[in-house]
């Protein structure tokens, strides 16, 4: 999974080692792929292969390939055997432009010849129903349109337009630029455009890290990991969807094949925590709002763990056999069977973050005491639902008990609400939901707390072990100092600690035993040695996990115990919102720079 995310905040696209696009949906990250290669079974480099989008030369003996500094323009160098060497600039357009961003549906490619004139051919071709074809295509003497399933893109280009329908291989002797956007005529020079469209974007990305808050230390990777949380926003609605892919196993050949491609409420709180550690307040705004429409939508009572970026509530799971899947690992899955759940974390990770809005003045939206009557009902959804069985934050299909993390998260709901009614002067309300997070604070106490075995377990009157648990301090239930929070974080590490990594869980779900680590509770756990004291073996680990990422320093959501590879959909955001969290927890003082 060693591949590079490109991306404007409406659209993404994933870009292998050699500079050839392998995986992007349009118009939105929950289409059909209009580059579906990654799960097609056949190498990019194949003759036959489809769903993908190359720069090929001949002779090639050496790649390079990394970001442009601070943004998300992706720069692949190729060498070859003669000496003659080209560069590929891929990025999606962002920067502001009419006093709004402009962040178009499209895709731009810049080619040109560093030294000698390469010999290149240029391979485009998208899929559509789900690859089971090429994209119908028709051209003109400067474009070629490509149909899809969901949307009909267009290519203009200063290349001869047969040499990119013949595939034909030719001599790289200038700047060649190819847009690939709205089926519509390009106006203006196009060279000159698309350059002056890469000028404005590497200065739009550049503001944006520019602006944030950033620890001393390992602060290359946490400005990777926040570049690569801001893609995975949904700009327009505030969305943030958890990956950009579906169906990469979690494990080789597991069948734990997920579509990601969706905004779950709990990825999305703990993105914004993160982004909010660093100052990010755009995208945590963006997502209150989405938040907002979520919380009316439902009228105070359920309310689903998952919703689609466009806030559509029913996202029908289904398998699609056009597709063999990654490496040939399928089912290749479509939608997501969790918006049917019952996840009762949620209700505090939709007034976590919402709450926020009454104490920050940064936000161009001032909070209302009529925002928080409406958030009064989610709390009485929060207390409701407290001590009542869901499929908990794993999302087991067949399981359902009184999770420990889903009735603290609802406890925080009602402990944060108190907060809020404070500062907001409302001292009735301010009592009531005292009232109510300290009737949860204690069943909690009394029903996940094993007196036997010396510390919480993962559901009421249960005795197995969930690394949710090391949440705990995260979330304010107790103190690092407690001995039941040190108890229970000895209790996790002997439990599911598998070398310098951690399951979720250990006990058989519905697929079997688990087969690799969640590189989220590693992070979880690398929070809690530092919590407990264990600052040094913190540090290590992270490290450890650092070393883990990929070329373009992300993270998928597992990892093999044995070889270490990575599984599981890509970028993955719990993974990076661990990644930063960690960062700002472990990375020395700026203070002891100055």
């Amino acid at each position: 999974m060693d591949l590079a995310p490109i991306g404007n905040c409406a659209i993404s696209a994933l870009i292998d080692r050699q500079g050839r696009y392998v995986w992007a949906c349009a118009p939105r990250v929950d289409s059909d792929p209009f580059f579906s290669n990654l799960l097609s079974g056949v190498a990019p480099e194949a003759e036959d292969a489809q769903g993908m989008w190359s720069v090929e030369a001949e002779g090639v003996v050496e790649t390079r390939q990394a970001y442009l500094r601070n943004t998300a323009v992706l720069r692949t160098e190729l060498v070859c055997e003669d000496g003659a060497t080209l560069e590929i600039i891929d990025f999606c357009p962002r920067f502001r432009r009419h006093n709004r961003i402009y962040r178009p549906t499209a895709f731009v490619r810049i080619v040109r010849p560093l030294s000698g004139a390469p010999r290149i051919r240029v391979r485009l071709k998208p899929t559509a129903d789900w690859g089971a074809q090429l994209a119908e295509r028709t051209s003109g003497s400067n474009h070629i349109r490509y149909v899809g399933s969901d949307v009909t893109l267009r290519l203009s280009t200063n290349c001869p337009v047969s040499h990119v329908t013949e595939a034909r291989t030719f001599r790289l002797e200038g700047t060649l630029a190819f847009f690939l956007g709205p089926d519509e005529g390009f106006s203006g020079g196009l060279l000159s455009t698309c350059l002056q469209m890469l000028e404005d974007t590497e200065a739009s990305w550049r503001e944006w890290v520019r602006s944030l808050t950033v620890p001393l230390e390992w602060q290359e990777a946490v400005i990777r990991a926040a570049i690569a949380l801001k893609i995975c926003a949904y700009e327009e609605t505030g969305a943030i969807v958890a990956a950009l892919t579906t169906s990469i196993p979690e494990a080789p050949d597991s069948g734990r094949n997920w579509d990601y491609r969706y905004c779950w409420l709990r990825d999305g709180y703990y993105v914004v925590q993160a982004l909010n550690r660093l100052g990010a307040a755009d995208i945590l705004e963006n997502y209150l709002g989405y938040l907002r429409n979520i919380v009316s939508q439902s009228r105070g009572g359920h309310v689903q763990p998952v919703y689609g970026v466009g806030m559509e509530p029913a996202i029908y799971e289904r398998t699609v056999d056009t597709l063999p899947g990654y490496r040939g690992m399928g089912p290749v899955r479509v939608g997501n069977q969790a918006y049917e759940h019952h996840q009762h974390d949620v209700y505090g990770q939709i007034i976590l973050p919402l709450v926020q809005a009454f104490h920050d003045q940064r936000f161009l939206r001032e909070a209302t005491v009529a925002d928080f009557e409406a958030l009064e009902k989610v709390g009485e959804r929060a207390f409701a639902m407290h001590d009542q069985p869901d499929a908990g934050l794993w999302e087991f299909r067949t399981i359902a008990r009184v999770h420990t993390y889903s009735s603290v998260m609802c406890w925080a709901a009602c402990d944060r609400l108190a907060k809020t009614a404070d500062a907001l002067g409302l001292t009735e309300r301010r009592n009531y939901w005292r009232g109510r997070a300290r009737t949860i604070h204690a069943r909690i106490e009394a029903e996940a707390f094993n007196a036997e075995l010396g510390h919480f377990t993962g559901s009421f009157g249960g005795k197995e072990l969930d690394a949710s648990l090391l949440q705990l301090v995260d979330l304010q239930f107790m103190s690092a100092s407690d001995p039941r929070f040190q108890a229970t974080v000895a209790a996790v590490e002997t439990d599911l600690r598998r070398g310098p990594y951690m399951f979720r869980y250990a006990e058989p779900d519905d697929f079997g035993a688990p087969e690799t680590a969640f590189n989220f509770c590693t992070f979880w756990f690398i929070e809690a040695l530092y919590e407990v004291g264990r600052i040094d073996e913190a540090r290590e680990l992270f490290e450890e996990m650092l070393a883990r990422r990929t070329h373009a320093g992300l993270l998928t959501e597992d990892i093999g115990l044995s070889d270490r590879a990575l599984w599981g959909n890509y970028p993955q955001t719990y993974s990076l919102v661990g990644l930063i969290n960690c960062a700002a927890l472990l990375s020395r003082p700026w203070s002891s720079m100055r």
